[in-house]
């Protein structure tokens, strides 16, 4: 249960071009070096959440995680974004005050 009164929920957006990168490239994600995908919190939540739960198999072995990495086009449909009303403004108020700076 949430207060919906400060959160919203949303599906997570598909980011097919992401994932293709992500997904195709030989080895586990320490051997294909880090992306950062935490620097824009309101963007690249598909591949956030991939990577996510691919670390969590790596260092744990789950067979879970194994399953939903191994089937992910029938799983990310079933997992939710919950961003907390007041974050996203703060972030969306970030974004403008950098792009203001830069466009200066």
């Amino acid at each position: 249960r949430c207060n919906m009164a400060m959160v919203e929920l949303e599906p997570v957006p598909e980011e097919d071009d992401l994932m293709e990168k992500l997904l195709h490239h030989g080895g586990d994600l320490d051997h294909k070096g880090r992306v950062d995908v935490s620097g824009d919190m309101t963007s690249h939540d598909e591949e956030r959440l991939y990577q996510l739960i691919s670390n969590h198999v790596h260092y744990t072995g789950s067979v879970r995680g194994r399953e939903i990495l191994d089937n992910w086009a029938t799983f990310r449909p079933k997992f939710r974004k919950i961003m907390p009303v007041e974050y996203r403004r703060a972030l969306i108020e970030m974004e403008r005050m950098r792009m203001g700076v830069a466009a200066e």
